[in-house]
């Protein structure tokens, strides 16, 4: 989730997000690694969308906080659509990072998912400003896959994770390392559409506010 910032002077468009992570595998650096990775994707395409009958430039400015003793009450009650928290653990029911909507401000993020790769916290922030995965998950000649793809897409052999396994089996799926933002995720976004009020600022997302407890291991 973020917050728009419209500026007409310097025909820029501004998202203003942070990222505040908690739970015992957070960390300051990795709070600063999460922002860092998060812009350097989305602003790598450099985009631009046309607004009325001006060009703006797409800016993502992303701030990471380590917020160790956060409270359930600050996640529910926040209201600033710039905030959005992140659990941190080395285990996750399901194994998987995830999000809590198409369109939210919360999750719980995997540590070793984030470590492996400067895509999925990018990835997931994708979903948090609204992108969906791709209806078609089978992109093989279509190159570049974009950020939004899952893994388990399956694709050029050069972007897998063992460019000669066969398609679709172990290592012959999508190595999410090798994703990247385009100009159509950008688009995908809709940013045009976006509602400003006086002070030209709107939201990208939506509240979800869900703050989580730590996931425990079933019991063998």
């Amino acid at each position: 989730m973020g917050e728009a910032e419209l500026n007409i002077k310097n025909r820029e468009l501004i998202i203003r997000s942070v990222i505040c992570i908690y739970g015992e595998a957070a960390l300051p650096e990795l709070a600063e690694q999460i922002a860092q990775d998060i812009a350097s994707h989305w602003n790598g395409p450099q985009a631009k969308i046309r607004i009325g009958h001006n060009d703006f430039s797409v800016r993502f400015v992303i701030e990471g906080r380590y917020t160790p003793d956060l409270q359930p009450e600050t996640v529910w009650h926040n209201d600033d659509p710039k905030m959005n928290f992140f659990r941190i653990e080395e285990f996750v029911m399901g194994n998987i990072s995830f999000v809590d909507g198409i369109g939210c401000n919360t999750g719980y993020f995997k540590l070793d998912n984030l470590l492996q790769t400067s895509t999925t916290a990018a990835h997931e922030y994708g979903h948090t400003l609204g992108l969906r995965h791709p209806l078609i998950t089978d992109i093989r000649g279509k190159e570049q896959p974009g950020i939004m793809y899952p893994r388990g897409t399956i694709c050029d052999p050069h972007f897998q994770y063992n460019p000669d396994a066969q398609p679709g089996t172990p290592g012959g799926t999508l190595n999410p390392v090798h994703r990247k933002v385009t100009s159509d995720d950008i688009e995908a976004l809709r940013l045009d559409k976006l509602l400003f009020n006086e002070k030209n600022r709107g939201k990208v997302g939506a509240f979800t506010s869900v703050y989580h407890s730590k996931h425990s291991p079933p019991v063998v």
